[in-house]
């Protein structure tokens, strides 16, 4: 089994090279610009051979620039067990996430509407991440609501957070940003709430 250039040798080292060009980038995003792996390692100081090494491309370098890719759960390790509260502290820290980092999410975003057509999966927002988080969220629903409805309502509370959410929220509503995480959290609980609702009727109606 072959192993990755970043896992063999000076691997401390190769993981200093590789957050100072993940720095760098997000750094350009920031600015708004979508930089690429050559202007990425031009302001870390880092020769264009030894970066391309890290991320062959520049859809490789934004999608681990991401600031969504640090986190792998948005829950606490001491998460409490009702799915409401679950739920709210999924939404509440990733909509501060987003607050903090905007910059780049608006570039982010603007990046994704005007790539070329490719496969969802190699867009930097298209990578579901939210979604798990969410679905992890309503694990207690599991045993009362189907998978499916599970992922469903995963997708429509994130479809009400998010960057997405926040630009419209902010710059159409003109909420101030407080106010527009605040809502995504009433959003999420007002689904979370209707689905629990519709669970349970669909469970007492009679089988014809």
């Amino acid at each position: 089994m072959s192993i990755s250039y970043e896992a063999s040798g000076r691997v401390a080292q190769k993981r200093r090279t590789r957050d100072a060009l993940l720095d760098a980038a997000r750094d350009l995003v920031t600015r708004g610009s979508a930089p690429t792996v050559e202007a990425a390692a031009e302001a870390a100081s880092i020769s264009r051979a030894t970066a391309y090494r890290y991320f062959p491309n520049q859809h490789a370098l934004l999608a681990a620039a991401h600031p969504e890719t640090v986190a792998e759960s948005m829950l606490p390790a001491d998460a409490p067990d009702n799915v409401a509260e679950r739920l709210d502290l999924v939404i509440e820290r990733f909509a501060r996430m987003i607050v903090d980092t905007e910059a780049q999410q608006r570039t982010m975003l603007r990046l994704t509407l005007e790539a070329e057509p490719v496969e969802p999966s190699q867009l930097p927002l298209r990578q579901g991440r939210a979604i798990g988080w969410i679905e992890e969220a309503l694990a207690p629903l599991r045993g009362d609501l189907p998978n499916a409805d599970i992922h469903r309502l995963a997708i429509a509370i994130r479809s009400a957070t998010g960057i997405e959410a926040l630009t419209w929220l902010t710059d159409i509503a003109g909420l101030s940003r407080d106010a527009a995480i605040e809502l995504m959290r009433w959003s999420a609980r007002a689904m979370l709430e209707a689905a629990v609702a519709n669970g349970r009727a669909a469970d007492a109606s009679p089988t014809l």
